[in-house]
């Protein structure tokens, strides 16, 4: 797998918020942004997806999540079923319980900011 893929859990329209932050940033490192959000039909002039099964890509490198924990706990099975090689709980997306139910269903697992890890910084995307 040569490209670099990312879907972004919890991805939003509201440019202020991290979700789109990280759409942004993920596309300006040259990633394949896939955002995921059942309420829209596009973010950022990328197509939308109700869930991660409806990507069409064979794997993805990553899982960036942007949702409670309580999502993200009925959200973990579907994030399980595409095997991501990473998934990223991005701040206010984890929990204990989160992270332990995650490593059992077999995940690999890092708790911080995706936006960061990329070397870009949140601020560095506006809100206009």
């Amino acid at each position: 797998m040569s490209e670099k893929t990312v879907a972004i859990l919890g991805a939003s329209r509201q440019r202020h918020k991290f979700g789109n932050k990280a759409v942004r940033a993920h596309q300006a490192e040259g990633f394949a942004v896939y955002p995921v959000n059942p309420s829209a039909e596009e973010i950022e002039g990328l197509p939308c997806y109700a869930s991660l099964g409806d990507i069409p890509v064979e794997r993805l490198n990553r899982v960036s999540v942007y949702l409670p924990p309580e999502k993200v706990m009925d959200m973990l099975p579907e994030i399980a079923a595409v095997q991501p090689m990473e998934v990223w709980l991005n701040p206010g997306s984890e929990s204990d319980e989160v992270v332990a139910e995650a490593e059992r269903l077999g995940l690999t697992v890092i708790q911080a900011c995706s936006i960061v890890s990329i070397g870009r910084m949140p601020a560095q995307f506006s809100n206009d």
